[in-house]
């Protein structure tokens, strides 16, 4: 049976201040729903901090993106080794911000995808549609392009160790959100596809969804049989509201 996992993106949001009150008052929240795995991922700037925090808890940390190199000339940006000197465990690629704003294509999430996971932590990779794609019908085809991408460069058995995040682009920081049955949907596609090529990936690996998640809507996504979690972006922000998604899962 695959385990519940509720992530919080925060974006370019955060504060010494928030870390340290926000990760105090969920460490009661993550430990009473023990069987669900709780992770945040803060700015770069907060990693140590976040890592001190929580040494005495059971949330894990993640990491918002990575570059593809161990080292070197390459101003502004952080290696997936680095990561692992702050006990981060996941590292998001292809959020769609980054494909958006910072024109990722398929092929550098993909290689992106591959460091993280060379580096030994667990890419959690990010696909959706736009509204524009939704509306046209082209979900299906959009995420379909954006798993290949990475199956062509590091091949189906990868995704067994990793996490797919499925966020529609329309319901992010927009506060709609697609209903169960819409995301239910689009996640059973997921695992179809994946399990033409392998059926064994397809059932064990986690797909999350994505796209202004928030308490009140938490327990029917999850109530879905293809949901197996969250990746939480405004609502993570706010101590009661994530419990809430955190008890949800549980």
């Amino acid at each position: 049976m695959r385990q519940t996992l509720v992530m919080g993106n925060w974006k370019l949001n955060g504060s010494k201040t928030l870390v340290q009150e926000l990760l105090t008052a969920l460490k009661g929240p993550a430990e009473a729903a023990s069987q669900v795995a709780v992770a945040v991922c803060p700015p770069v700037l907060f990693l140590g901090q976040a890592q001190q925090e929580l040494a005495d808890s059971n949330i894990q940390l993640g990491a918002q993106d990575a570059d593809i190199h161990t080292q070197g000339a390459f101003t502004g940006e952080n290696s997936p080794a680095m990561y692992q000197e702050f006990g981060v465990e996941y590292v998001l690629v292809g959020h769609s911000e980054r494909r958006t704003l910072h024109g990722e294509s398929d092929a550098q999430v993909a290689a992106k995808f591959a460091a993280v996971q060379d580096a030994g932590l667990v890419p959690v990779l990010c696909i959706g549609e736009t509204l524009e794609q939704f509306e046209a019908g082209q979900t299906q085809e959009v995420v379909e392009r954006q798993l290949q991408a990475v199956i062509a460069h590091s091949g189906i058995q990868a995704l067994a160790s990793a996490v797919i995040a499925y966020e529609p682009v329309w319901a992010i920081g927009t506060g709609k959100t697609a209903t169960p049955e819409i995301a239910q949907s689009v996640h059973a596609a997921i695992r179809a596809f994946l399990a033409r090529q392998d059926d064994n990936v397809a059932t064990a690996v986690q797909i999350l969804y994505g796209g202004s998640v928030k308490g009140a809507s938490a327990a029917g996504l999850f109530a879905m049989p293809d949901i197996d979690g969250a990746l939480v972006g405004g609502a993570a922000l706010q101590a009661d509201e994530f419990a809430a998604i955190i008890s949800a899962a549980a």
